[in-house]
């Protein structure tokens, strides 16, 4: 029951007792019974006056707990000239001042921090209480291939390999290098942060791909240009003089002479090798930028596997031809650098199969232009796949680790997206968009 209603049931009773007890003394006092009107009126008047004086304060708070529930912080009351009623009014009205300043500034640090992670160059993941993704900026979304709301609702352990593995795991304060199939390098670390008492994760995926390609020129660009210098000085004048050493054959005994020339000629081949291994490592350093011209990127695959037919046909390898049946598919490209780059991922497909035959596939679209070279060798483990596009890294023997470096750089220049990966069926695949990614 309501406040004015209990005032009601006291009041109306009670004035029809005092009606009823002048009603008795109407014709015998005629006199009291105007006096005892004339007082009930005055105390009803009264009564109503300050009836509505104590309904005030309860309509003002009625109001204004109906604004507080509504959230709206704008609802204010003047003062009614009641100086207690006037107190609560200033303290209701200070409140929602301090209510209306806390909402509007939630809600400008809540902008800036939308606006900053959509900015941030930086991948930044929220994660609710059961680790599943509720927030994923624009550069998450490029790190891990995925549209941004494709990534709501998943937990971070169900993201495609490598990140849901590396991302799964991930202890607060221990950051973790992720390396992706395109050869991209990421350093993942996660935090947390409190929600309404709770501590949630979140995690930052920060790329070092730039970085590290510029530590590893630097780390060993001199070495390289001084070791290159000095070897190439070195084995000229030996080589020279190798040379000139075989004018003296025929004043040796003639049992003698046979060996004496295959000594020299394997001196010199080997002296050779050392500058063309020295000199690979050089052209690794002095990459020009690419010239880009139209290039027919089939015409240009045609002649690499003219070029490998040979080793092809030795090795029992058969080459599958899918080309994209539009035609001619030209595409913005330094044809000598690309030529060179193909040509490396085509050889370490051959030498993936090995001696014991099989199968080679190139295929292109043209909506996107992208072309893909697989292979049905040993698939690449996770720690081979962990360590592709780094400097000196070889799984051949002998190999000297510049292959797909090179191959790196040179689509790098030119903007190309690519991957080498194994697939699900076993077959390992490198795959390159080729048209500018705008990295």
């Amino acid at each position: 029951m309501s406040l004015r209603s209990k005032l009601l049931l006291f009041l109306l009773p009670l004035y029809a007792v005092l009606l009823v007890l002048a009603a008795q003394v109407r014709t015998r006092q005629p006199g009291l019974f105007v006096a005892c009107e004339l007082t009930i009126v005055a105390s009803g008047v009264l009564t109503w006056q300050l009836y509505r004086g104590l309904l005030r304060p309860v309509r003002l708070i009625e109001a204004g707990t109906a604004a507080l529930a509504a959230q709206d912080f704008n609802l204010k009351f003047k003062p009614v000239g009641q100086p207690e009623l006037d107190r609560l009014i200033g303290v209701y009205n200070q409140m929602l001042d301090a209510l209306r300043q806390e909402r509007v500034g939630q809600h400008e640090q809540a902008v800036l921090l939308e606006r900053l992670l959509a900015a941030s160059p930086a991948g930044i993941l929220l994660l609710n209480f059961d680790g599943e993704i509720t927030s994923a900026n624009a550069a998450a979304a490029r790190a891990l291939g995925l549209p941004a709301a494709a990534l709501l609702g998943q937990p971070v352990a169900g993201l495609p390999a490598p990140w849901g593995a590396a991302l799964a795991g991930l202890a607060g304060g221990h950051p973790q290098p992720v390396r992706l199939p395109g050869g991209q390098l990421y350093r993942a670390a996660a935090a947390h942060f409190l929600d309404r008492g709770f501590q949630r994760r979140f995690i930052v995926l920060e790329e070092l791909t730039d970085e590290l390609r510029q530590q590893e020129k630097q780390s060993y660009e001199q070495l390289i240009r001084l070791v290159s210098h000095e070897v190439n000085n070195s084995i000229g004048a030996v080589n020279s003089l190798l040379g000139s050493f075989g004018h003296y054959a025929p004043q040796l005994a003639p049992a003698d002479r046979l060996d004496y020339r295959e000594g020299l000629a394997v001196s010199i081949a080997r002296n050779t090798q050392l500058a063309d291994f020295v000199a690979a490592y050089a052209r690794l350093v002095r990459l020009p930028p690419p010239a880009l011209h139209p290039t027919e990127l089939h015409a240009l695959l045609r002649g690499l596997g003219r070029l490998l037919a040979p080793q092809s046909a030795a090795q029992g390898i058969a080459w599958h031809w899918q080309l994209a049946p539009e035609g001619p598919l030209v595409v913005p490209a330094d044809a000598h650098q690309l030529t060179q780059a193909l040509l490396n991922v085509a050889k370490n497909a051959l030498e993936a199969i090995g001696p014991g035959g099989g199968n080679v596939w190139v295929r292109t679209t043209a909506q996107p232009p992208t072309l893909a070279i697989e292979n049905d060798g040993p698939p690449l483990s996770p720690e081979v796949s962990q360590r592709l596009f780094t400097p000196f890294f070889s799984t051949k023997p002998g190999g000297q680790g510049i292959g797909l470096v090179l191959v790196r750089d040179i689509l790098l220049a030119h903007g190309f997206a690519f991957r080498l990966e194994t697939g699900a069926g076993g077959r390992t695949a490198f795959t390159v968009a080729l048209q500018p990614s705008g990295r």
